[in-house]
């Protein structure tokens, strides 16, 4: 019979259900007789055997990185309750090696005590909040004492397993030994790395094709772990490591060595040598595109254009420059244009001493643009010694015409100055490149990007914006099918506008699925899909490897921060919106945060202070509405209703979403709710899923000032 909420089950009282497999479901409770929260695996159907078997395997195990059992019913387990993630990639290689010890360690305990876990795969192992992997469900185990044909198969003959995970003699219903659980950890370990599944197929048939016979693609990580991974994942058990003891070994000893310097670059603005200011976003331009070619380059870490933009006009040290950002050279250069000439030079600085490893001057057309950009990109490719990926890889196949280019180059640059007075112009200059060039996907796609600007903005209802946005995307995509940003766009305002979650998680596994991803498409799938729908862990991961390529990027870190606070990993949050400040003390979005959590510590002092300045930095309705909350608690009610009236009529859009933070502060929770309501029936995308706290909706403002 099913279990229900409120049901008692011996000593414990059924809370809610985790899941559900083959052999058991598995529901979250309450030991009353300790107040402790467990986890109950229920036997589900015909597997007393099964059941038996799993309790005395992990009842034998004591390990930190092992899933505890604590109880054993008649037909159910009592089990340590976890809350986390299940280990997906891609990560960092640092941390994917961090949480590949700790799981190989689990390993080693199980086989020490004649234990094979026989279904080894990311589902199988969770990553708790606090980072730490924890090995899960041996439901399959057996002791390496039994039978080889009970240590292999189920029931009739049945291969146990998941197959994309399965090494080739468990496939084909052979003898296993310790060594066919290190060939799963390979494909798990090759998963944390790629977010890709080593093995892969439309049918279990296809998938275990693969795993007998194909070798995977080609890991993307440094050497010492492809060769890690590939021993692990050699087709012949006599190939690979011999034990988990020997795996953790090798892990341990990458871990322990100072990574060997992976080839890295920052390209830093170039410097305008006309005298004109107003060709800047010319020498900007060339600078990006740069950035963007290199960033085509496997096995190159290239430091994405806000990160390495932010020393513009600062007489930094080359080598502070270089460890901010952690690269090992530096490029610099300078444009000089005059009518059709453009006479560009550049230099390649050793970060270590100064050194120049390259350096060259361009007399070019400026027809020759194009040629020119790739001419220096390879120059440094062959500098650094790394290879392109094919003769050529730049970011867009598609040319656009020469004056296109520019009017996009303009966009960009009034948008980057981050002066909503120059937003006017931004709109003129996307709507000339698309006029001079209407095959230009690019320009279509930041021009959507544009509209979904206006929206968080305040400054063009979402109804209206949107529709813009997917407008400008499908054009875009139309162009260019395989854009990256033209899908996230898309799944963006599948989320926002329409709700539907489908269609945005299809939209962003499109955007994801080209390498290298483009930061901004990793921060949307972070902040947009993963946050909203409940996976704030992994959002964490993928802004993380983000700030990889972006370390200053000020988007990142406030949804980083949120993320974190998400987790529950309150202070590492606090700390970093304050971090932000150091970085930029004019960032309204951290000072509102700051002040949203002292307002829910009580500290109304210290949430005024920050709230103040944020409304002196970006004066949008979120901050008007809670700035007039504090004012009215500390006993200033006239300055408060003066605030409100900019707050009015209510329904114009974005007064419901200042409005619902008002009566937060106030602690009227029922009229917030109602406002956040009318938010969402707005299509608001500061409040689409928010709840008035920093944890709940801050990604979703994080690029507003």
């Amino acid at each position: 019979m099913p279990l229900s909420a409120g049901e008692k089950l011996g000593p414990y009282e059924i809370l809610a259900p985790i899941g559900a497999g083959g052999m058991g479901e598995v529901w979250k409770a309450r030991d009353t007789r300790l107040n402790r929260i467990v986890a109950i695996k229920r036997l589900k159907g015909d597997h007393t055997a099964r059941f038996e078997q799993e309790a005395h395997a992990i009842a034998a195990l004591n390990h930190p990185h092992i899933c505890q059992i604590y109880d054993v019913g008649p037909d159910y387990l009592v089990m340590e309750y976890l809350e986390g993630q299940p280990a997906q990639g891609p990560l960092r290689a640092d941390e994917a090696v961090r949480l590949a010890v700790q799981i190989a360690s689990a390993l080693e305990e199980a086989h020490g005590h004649g234990i094979l876990h026989r279904d080894l795969k990311p589902a199988n192992i969770l990553v708790t909040a606090k980072g730490s992997a924890k090995l899960l469900d041996f439901g399959l185990a057996k002791l390496t004492t039994d039978s080889d044909a009970d240590a292999t198969k189920t029931t009739e003959g049945a291969v146990a397993g998941t197959p994309a995970y399965m090494a080739p003699e468990q496939a084909e219903g052979k003898p296993l030994d310790e060594r066919s659980d290190v060939f799963s950890f390979g494909a798990v370990l090759y998963e944390m790395l790629s977010g890709q599944r080593a093995f892969a197929g439309n049918s279990t048939a296809q998938v275990l094709c693969a795993v007998l016979r194909d070798d995977p693609e080609p890991l993307q990580a440094p050497a010492e772990l492809q060769r890690i991974v590939g021993r692990c994942l050699a087709k012949q058990p006599r190939d690979r490591f011999q034990s988990a003891k020997e795996l953790k070994t090798a892990l341990e000893q990458v871990s322990a060595k100072p990574s060997q310097q992976q080839p890295s670059i920052a390209v830093l603005p170039f410097a305008n040598m006309g005298g004109d200011k107003e060709n800047e976003y010319f020498s900007d331009g060339l600078a990006e595109e740069i950035i963007n070619f290199l960033a085509q380059i496997p096995g190159l870490k290239v430091i994405a254009r806000t990160s390495a933009f932010a020393f513009r006009g600062k007489s930094e040290d080359i080598r502070k420059i270089a460890d901010t950002l952690g690269v090992a050279t530096i490029l610099e250069g300078s444009v000089r244009r005059s009518g059709n000439r453009l006479r560009v030079t550049a230099q390649l600085i050793d970060a270590a001493d100064g050194s120049h490893l390259w350096s060259q001057r361009y007399d070019r057309e400026m027809a020759d643009l194009f040629d020119l950009q790739d001419e220096i990109a390879q120059a440094i490719a062959s500098a650094l010694q790394v290879k392109l990926s094919g003769t050529q890889a730049p970011l867009q196949q598609y040319k656009p015409s020469l004056p296109a280019y520019e009017a996009l180059l303009k966009a960009r640059h009034y948008t980057y100055s981050g002066r909503p007075d120059l937003l006017p112009r931004v709109k003129e200059c996307y709507e000339q490149a698309i006029a001079l060039d209407s095959k230009f996907a690019l320009a279509h796609c930041e021009y959507g990007n544009y509209f979904f600007g206006l929206a968080f903005l305040g400054a063009l209802p979402a109804n209206q914006a949107l529709p813009l946005s997917r407008s400008q995307a499908q054009k875009a995509l139309e162009l260019d099918p395989s854009l990256p940003e033209g899908h996230a766009m898309l799944g963006a305002v599948a989320a926002y506008l329409e709700y539907d979650w489908k269609e945005a998680e299809r939209r962003f596994r499109l955007a994801m699925a080209r390498d290298p991803v483009p930061v901004f498409v990793r921060l949307c799938y972070a902040s947009i899909y993963l946050f909203l729908t409940g996976r704030p862990a992994e959002a964490l991961q993928q802004l993380d490897l983000a700030l990889q390529e972006d370390p200053l990027n000020l988007l990142l870190r406030p949804n980083r921060a949120a993320c974190l606070a998400a987790v529950g990993r309150d202070e590492e949050a606090a700390a970093a919106y304050r971090e932000i400040l150091e970085l930029n003390p004019a960032m309204a979005h951290a000072h509102e945060v700051l002040a949203y959590r002292h307002a829910s510590r009580g500290d109304l002092d210290q949430a005024l202070a920050h709230c103040e300045k944020a409304y002196a930095l970006a004066p949008l309705s979120n901050v008007i509405g809670m700035l007039a909350g504090l004012l009215k608690r500390t006993g200033e009610a006239q300055r408060a209703e003066e605030l409100l009236q900019k707050l009015q009529p209510r329904d114009a859009f974005g007064a419901p979403r200042g409005l619902a933070v008002y009566h937060w502060v106030l602690r009227e929770f029922d009229a917030s709710a109602d406002w956040i309501e009318r938010a969402i029936d707005q299509h608001d995308p500061s409040y689409c899923c928010g709840t008035g706290s920093e944890g709940s909706y801050a990604p979703l403002r994080a690029g507003q000032a």
